[in-house]
């Protein structure tokens, strides 16, 4: 049984934390001033975040976090439901109005972004989560997660009767890229839904990418990882090549950075991905390579030499890692 919705919003702002009667939390009207929102100063109070559209999220993760940071700081209003109460810290200061269901949220929202692990996580807070339900007609659901194409779809498909346009836009580039807004995000979608989301995905993006219709954000994230992968797959075999011939091992690796044949894969390797998480970091890979092996499977032996490849370059991620920031 859902909770039921509480008759109040929690605005949270750096002065403190304000109840905002329902029918009120589209405002935006929290300054940093000692002015309550309930008097006449309110039309004065108004800034640009009154006219863009109200962002809902879920999902203040690792990836989640930084994202849902940098809305706020590009001046959207930002609507949060989380499980835990412990999770609101990851917004600081910031403002964001609080809710306690994801009905409660959806319905606040204009644009609701999910940031949660799996697909599975995604249709359980849509279907019987309530989460279609509650959303506007004409508004969008965002998928940042990375997951399965057809599942893509299928979540669009559930949206349909709602008239909810669904966008899956999952991002590359780590924590690390994310807290510096310099992720790539892609996306699959209808071009108009594209277009009015682009300047939420621009605030944590360096890059925005619309593939094509729904699925399709799906596919290229999968390949750019199954891609990645394989790199480093080739740079462990080069390396491998440069220690039989006793070469040193810390010029050749600041060639292979700064040369022609530098990829992500190896610059990646320190600022992103170091000693302390790619224990972390290798299950994901192997995670995204299953999700890769299901969107792919129709072609058949076709894609095995893909997979295979991409697999053993995770496998050695870790030793790649130590090679590379071991003294």
């Amino acid at each position: 049984m859902r909770a039921a919705a509480a008759a109040t919003d929690v605005l949270v702002n750096n002065a403190g934390i304000w109840h905002l009667p329902r029918g009120r939390r589209h405002l935006g009207l929290v300054t940093t001033s000692s002015a309550c929102p309930h008097t006449n100063e309110r039309k004065s109070e108004m800034t640009d975040a009154t006219t863009r559209p109200a962002i809902g999220f879920v999902g203040l993760g690792d990836q989640g976090a930084p994202i849902a940071q940098a809305i706020v700081d590009g001046g959207f209003p930002l609507h949060v439901w989380a499980r835990h109460e412990s999770s609101y810290a990851a917004l600081g200061e910031r403002e964001f109005v609080r809710h306690t269901t994801v009905e409660e949220m959806a319905a606040a929202s204009d644009i609701v972004s999910l940031c949660v692990p799996e697909d599975s996580d995604v249709l359980a807070l849509a279907g019987d989560g309530g989460l279609l339900a509650a959303m506007k007609p004409g508004s969008i659901l965002v998928n940042h997660s990375t997951g399965l194409p057809a599942e893509a779809r299928h979540l669009a498909r559930l949206a349909a009767p709602h008239q909810v346009d669904v966008l899956d836009a999952p991002v590359s580039g780590g924590n690390a890229v994310a807290l510096a807004r310099q992720l790539t995000t892609i996306v699959g979608g209808d071009d108009a839904a594209v277009a009015r989301a682009t300047p939420v995905f621009d605030t944590f993006s360096k890059s925005v990418i619309h593939a094509g219709p729904v699925g399709s954000g799906q596919y290229g994230k999968l390949f750019n990882n199954a891609l990645m992968m394989m790199n480093h797959k080739n740079v462990i075999d080069i390396m491998a090549l440069a220690g039989a011939l006793d070469l040193p091992t810390a010029g050749m690796l600041d060639v292979l950075r700064t040369g022609s044949a530098t990829s992500f894969a190896l610059q990646a390797i320190g600022p992103s991905i170091t000693l302390e998480n790619v224990d972390h970091l290798v299950p994901l890979e192997l995670i995204d390579m299953g999700l890769f092996a299901t969107a792919t499977e129709t072609l058949g032996d076709a894609r095995d030499a893909v997979v295979e490849r991409a697999l053993a370059g995770a496998n050695g991620l870790s030793g790649l890692t130590a090679l590379a920031l071991t003294k």
